[in-house]
């Protein structure tokens, strides 16, 4: 049996996990992470993470392991949040959640539990691993979708490595959520009950405009509303497979993203600063008086400008392509990687929870681009596109 360490946030996920770990005999250690201090912007009622560390004591002492805490918030602050805010000011919507995977569970947090002797993490995942053989004999560690397909966490993992892969344990990725409370409920863990947390990874659900403004200054800007008619919606070239692989410059056309001018639309409103807003998001505006909902269809954050259209199938919310640039890409095993004019078919999604959507690949010189076989709604970039060969998660890209 091995020395497992798992991360105990305090929920019932990571709390179920311990458990389990430790029902098939292995020397199980709880560390709690403390990664965020300040509560500005969280919205009342979120609990902070001092009620967090009380539950993962409550389970720890249920259970009878060691419970060790540490305090993580300056690489957290560094590494995911300093992230976050350069990347709103340039006008991109980062995920902080991917990041956190990335930079602190698996990196950070895994030093930590390696100084406690550990063989080795755990977490309360929702996604799998397998192991398999390559012809050198090394193993290749895979990363698979979680086998409840209405919480599969694999999304937030893209990021990994195959040496964070290879420390990784994921204990309840063949469970259903309604079996994870069930377990928890029958072995009389405090967490059973407990809501799930929500909002930004570690800070909680936040008012994004007051977080952000503790490095973003707010400015008034103008609203500017891009009707379905304007004349460049029904300019965007075809693409179509039968004629074969598309031009560089074809897929440059096809994976860009909707640009705008004041000149292309009328005033509608006022709004707090451009950096504050994303693609396809269509609550905080404040403007009514509409039969459909207003969208954000692009941000201008040197001109401090956003640009709405009503209604979400405007055709300014749909691409057909994104594009990840060569440093970007992402492979989970390196030895699947794309070689420059290669295509390949893979299911991709571009947002936790959105269901698989069938696209090709194409490696060019300029990085990856990724042609869907039907348009996608908010597009947006910064944000992660992951790509998936059946339930397998094959590898990842920061859309450009």
């Amino acid at each position: 049996m091995a020395r497992v360490v798992v991360g105990l946030s305090g929920g019932v996920d990571s709390s179920v996990a311990a458990c389990l770990l430790k029902q098939q005999g292995h020397e199980v250690i709880g560390l709690f992470m403390i990664n965020w201090h300040d509560t500005t912007g969280t919205l009342e009622g979120d609990c902070p993470w001092y009620d967090d560390r009380l539950f993962a004591e409550l389970v720890a002492k249920k259970l009878d392991i060691a419970l060790h805490v540490v305090d993580l918030s300056a690489e957290y602050r560094r590494r995911v949040v300093d992230y976050m805010f350069a990347e709103y000011a340039r006008g991109r919507t980062p995920n902080p959640d991917v990041l956190c995977n990335r930079e602190i569970k698996f990196d950070v947090f895994l030093k930590e539990a390696l100084k406690l002797g550990a063989d080795y993490v755990a977490t309360g995942h929702y996604c799998r691993k397998t192991v398999t053989t390559a012809p050198d004999g090394t193993p290749v560690y895979r990363l698979l979708a979680g086998s409840d397909p209405n919480k599969d966490q694999s999304y937030f993992l893209c990021q990994l490595t195959q040496e964070q892969l290879r420390y990784a344990l994921f204990p309840i990725g063949d469970l259903l959520k309604p079996e994870v409370r069930r377990i928890a409920a029958e072995r009389g863990l405090a967490t059973a009950r407990r809501k799930d947390s929500q909002g930004i990874c570690f800070v909680g659900k936040v008012d994004l405009p007051t977080f952000l403004q503790q490095q973003l200054t707010a400015r008034e800007g103008a609203v500017h509303e891009i009707r379905p008619e304007w004349p460049r919606f029904g300019r965007r070239p075809a693409c179509d497979p039968a004629l074969g692989a598309p031009s560089d410059e074809l897929l440059e056309a096809l994976a860009a993203p909707w640009r705008f001018t004041v000149r292309d639309g009328k005033k509608i409103g006022t709004h707090r600063g451009a950096h504050f807003y994303t693609i396809g998001q269509r609550k905080g505006l404040g403007i009514g008086g509409r039969k459909e909902s207003l969208f954000i269809l692009a941000t201008d954050v040197a001109a401090n400008v956003i640009y709405v259209g009503e209604g979400d199938a405007h055709p300014g919310l749909w691409r057909p392509a994104l594009a990840v640039d060569g440093a970007e890409i992402h492979w989970i095993d390196p030895a699947r990687a794309m070689a420059v004019g290669e295509e390949r078919r893979y299911a991709v999604r571009i947002r936790y929870r959105q269901p698989l959507q069938a696209a090709t690949l194409y490696r060019r010189e300029a990085g990856l681009f990724i042609r869907f076989d039907e348009p996608q709604r908010g597009i947006a970039s910064g944000q992660f596109a992951a790509w998936y060969d059946g339930d397998e998660l094959v590898g990842s890209g920061v859309i450009r």
